[in-house]
């Protein structure tokens, strides 16, 4: 399996692509002023939001296009100012507060790179080599100081919701599986003891990383403290169809979170991120499927995506397909 993160249309010039955006660019600059408020009332029956760095590391400005441009209430933290969220000093906590105040943005949750490492004692994972990790990298030793760290973010900005995976993918889990298992449970009854509930997801490149998978896991740690963060892109990265089949398997109640990206598949189990709306997933009947199913917490945009030649630009983009999507779906936002 390999990850295009680039552009879908890399083989173009910068200058080319540029010029071939431009108008889509405009449009979604112009759609994205229609956002999730009504006369200061909230319309959307999800807590619409769009990961931070995804638009750019200048927090400020990312805050700014998320309230002010997309019209939205929420944002998802995990890095800004080339730092990753976790390893902000107090004065940069400070200020990103400030920040959010000042364009009115609650936090959905703390996007932390809990758990994204290597399991210890196990083969060494081949999805273990060193990556961009969103500037973050913690080795297994200190994930116990990581989750302290985490809550106090929580703490800090007001959410009760942290997100984690569960280990770098292994070619055969199945020895290791309980004892992560184990891990994943004592970490949710750590943050039971200060109300915050931790967000498993479901990610191509760890050890859940389907809707199948996620299933057997939430049923092997039946604690209600431990939730989905669901991310159907993910699961359709790897090669599973994630709505019906993956969602269908899934308790309803156990979905805390989910993140929006869309992909198109390639020949040799490779696949291209693409704009919502526009890719693989039925992103249609997966939104009509939450609000059926009475989700209500962060549906939050993760691009990806960069067509466009940069990450605001192609968030932008992402961001009018993802209204669109939502629209067709009949639900307002």
């Amino acid at each position: 399996m390999s990850c295009t993160r680039r552009a879908v249309l890399a083989g173009l010039g910068l200058a080319g692509l540029e010029t071939a955006m431009l108008p889509l660019i405009q449009k979604a600059a112009a759609s994205s002023l229609t956002g999730s408020f009504a006369d200061g009332v909230s319309t959307c029956p999800f807590r619409l939001a769009v990961i931070n760095d995804e638009i750019t590391q200048d927090f400020e400005k990312a805050c700014q296009i998320v309230s002010g441009d997309f019209g939205l209430g929420w944002v998802e933290l995990r890095s800004m100012w080339n730092k990753n969220v976790t390893e902000l000093n107090a004065k940069e906590l400070e200020d990103a507060r400030k920040i959010l105040k000042e364009h009115k943005l609650q936090v959905t949750d703390i996007a932390s790179p809990l758990f994204k490492t290597d399991w210890p004692g196990a083969p060494r994972s081949p999805q273990s080599q060193t990556r961009d990790q969103f500037h973050a990298d913690f080795d297994a030793s200190v994930q116990d100081k990581l989750l302290e760290r985490c809550i106090s973010l929580c703490k800090s900005f007001h959410t009760d919701r942290i997100r984690c995976f569960d280990y770098w993918r292994l070619d055969d889990q199945r020895p290791y599986r309980a004892a992560i298992n184990a891990k994943l449970r004592r970490a949710a009854e750590r943050c039971a003891k200060d109300n915050i509930v931790l967000l498993l997801e479901n990610e191509m490149s760890c050890n859940t990383a389907t809707g199948e998978e996620a299933a057997s896991v939430l049923l092997a740690i039946p604690d209600q403290n431990l939730v989905l963060n669901w991310d159907p892109g993910n699961a359709a990265a790897i090669g599973s169809t994630p709505y019906p089949t993956g969602y269908d398997l899934l308790p309803k109640e156990r979905i805390g979170h989910c993140h929006c990206k869309d992909v198109l598949s390639k020949q040799d189990h490779k696949y291209d991120w693409a704009p919502v709306g526009s890719g693989t997933v039925d992103w249609v009947g997966q939104f009509r499927a939450l609000q059926r199913d009475g989700f209500h917490y962060g549906l939050s945009l993760e691009t990806h995506w960069r067509g466009a030649g940069t990450p605001e630009a192609s968030t932008r983009i992402s961001m009018d397909g993802l209204k669109k999507t939502l629209t067709k779906a009949g639900i307002s936002c």
